[in-house]
């Protein structure tokens, strides 16, 4: 259950842009993540926003208050003392917060893997599976992101991130090691 947060603040820092500076402290929490094979942590961005686009300057971590308390624990910022403030204890998720979800999106942005995959899905032809997907079948998005690199794969890709409508209730799930879910709501205030 989410019902505690841990805020993170960047720092002013004169050689690395904000952006920067939250790329490098998700990618610390993704490994940490990874190493607990937590299921029970979510990540959220108060200042996330689509106009102007961007996730803002705080990383606001969900849990239980073990379970927070447990990631706290472990040398995962290491690195990063300099550019980010912690909140120095584990806060209550406050009453009558909203919920929202948070999760990934993906652009369809690469005609010849979309050639690939039906090709082997409904066994065409090159050359017919281009006719069906042309090179300007690419889908961009106007959303937020950050660049990742996932610990499992070594893969590299930008995350696009979309904010899902209030609600009053929570919906109860699990989150994957990037604090993401595809069902799962995060507090919201």
């Amino acid at each position: 259950m989410l019902t505690h947060y841990l805020d993170f603040h960047l720092l002013p820092d004169p050689e690395f842009a904000p952006n920067q500076l939250l790329t490098a402290l998700y990618a610390k929490l993704h490994r940490a993540l990874v190493q607990t094979q937590s299921q029970g942590l979510a990540v959220g961005f108060p200042g996330y926003s689509e106009r102007p686009l961007g996730l803002g300057q705080t990383l606001r971590v969900f849990g239980s208050s073990d379970a927070l308390t447990q990631l706290m624990a472990m040398p995962w910022l290491r690195g990063m003392s300099d550019h980010v403030k912690v909140d120095s204890v584990v806060a209550q998720v406050p009453a009558g917060a909203m919920y929202r979800r948070l999760s990934r999106v993906q652009a369809k942005s690469s005609p010849e893997r979309l050639r690939r995959r039906q090709m082997k899905r409904h066994g065409l032809t090159h050359e017919q599976a281009r006719e069906r997907i042309p090179d300007n079948a690419v889908e961009t998005l106007n959303l937020p992101f950050l660049a990742v690199q996932s610990a499992s794969t070594g893969q590299r890709f930008l995350m696009f991130l979309r904010l899902g409508p209030a609600q009053s209730e929570p919906v109860h799930g699990h989150f994957n090691a990037y604090g993401l879910s595809a069902t799962a709501t995060i507090p919201w205030f």
